[in-house]
């Protein structure tokens, strides 16, 4: 989202994130964004402030997209943080450990 690039959301609580994936329902009523900060740790405080952030600005970012999408309806925005590149990291963390105590 280039809206989110450009600074043109004001909300400091934005700052930092990137989009990871969008996925849009079959009707493209509803678009489920996957989010992220730019830091590999956030803590449970920054994430929930991030998805706050983003739906405070929702409204906005529907009636700035209404005009680029082109869509009989803009889809609802619902904004979820992406687990994927922590699981993934959790996963290192364990391969890690196993090949330690192989090597002991």
């Amino acid at each position: 989202m280039q809206l989110l690039l450009r600074g043109s959301v004001r909300d400091p609580g934005v700052e930092g994130v990137f989009i990871s994936d969008v996925r849009m329902s079959k009707d493209l009523r509803y678009a489920r964004i996957y989010v992220r900060l730019t830091g590999c740790q956030t803590s449970d405080h920054e994430r929930l402030n991030t998805i706050r952030a983003l739906t405070r600005a929702s409204g906005f970012l529907r009636r700035e997209l209404a005009p680029r999408l082109k869509l009989r309806n803009v889809p609802e925005l619902k904004f979820v943080w992406d687990e994927q590149v922590d699981r993934a990291l959790r996963i290192d963390t364990l391969l890690e450990e196993i090949r330690r105590e192989k090597e002991q």
